[in-house]
């Protein structure tokens, strides 16, 4: 067992060495990449550039608050994308709030507001908890109607007074219990 997590570490130190590099040699350009790590990784990102490492060592994009720089961007290289990157290494006061938008969307596939706006999710939950409740109820009502069987005779206060009676006619407990509450020339409570 311990030979095999040392092969796993070892093949994820490997993949992740192996991304490090992919990560060096995209950054800098596309057509350097090693023909193996190639085809590794872009099968899977299609026409996406790896911009960084990433939460987790992998080229996968995914939102995250807790690391808003995923390690490839959203949107595949599109000729209109392309150009705008072009524009983007010029100066940024000639671009427009428009292609700034254009950007922003081919890289991130939502804003910080976007990720954190509700999503209703709550809803779903309330309605399984109360389904599960009523669920719950419903199995208790079948209990008590069809699999417990009725309370016994002795469950009801008349039998009980009968049954305190009884035990002070014995005197029952006459030192510390029931009976030594009781006053037996009078005839009732001390």
């Amino acid at each position: 067992m311990a030979l095999s997590r040392l092969a796993l570490v070892r093949q994820v130190a490997k993949n992740q060495a192996a991304l490090g590099q992919l990560v060096r040699l995209s950054s800098s350009s596309s057509d350097t990449l090693p023909t193996t790590l190639r085809d590794k990784y872009y099968p899977k990102l299609g026409n996406r550039d790896i911009v960084g490492y990433g939460w987790n060592g992998y080229p996968t994009y995914i939102d995250r608050q807790e690391f808003p720089c995923p390690p490839v961007r959203f949107r595949e290289n599109t000729p209109e994308v392309m150009a705008l990157r072009a524009k983007e290494k010029g100066d940024w006061n000639k671009l427009t709030l428009e292609d700034k938008r254009a950007l922003y969307r081919a890289s991130f596939a939502q804003t910080f507001a976007e990720m954190n706006a509700p999503t209703g999710e709550w809803k779903s939950i309330v309605a399984m908890t109360l389904l599960g409740l009523s669920f719950t109820l419903w199995i208790l009502l079948y209990c008590r109607r069809f699999v417990l069987q009725p309370l016994p005779r002795t469950i009801n206060d008349e039998w009980q007074e009968k049954q305190l009676e009884l035990m002070l006619k014995q005197r029952q407990n006459a030192v510390i219990g029931v009976g030594s509450k009781w006053d037996y020339e009078n005839n009732r409570w001390k």
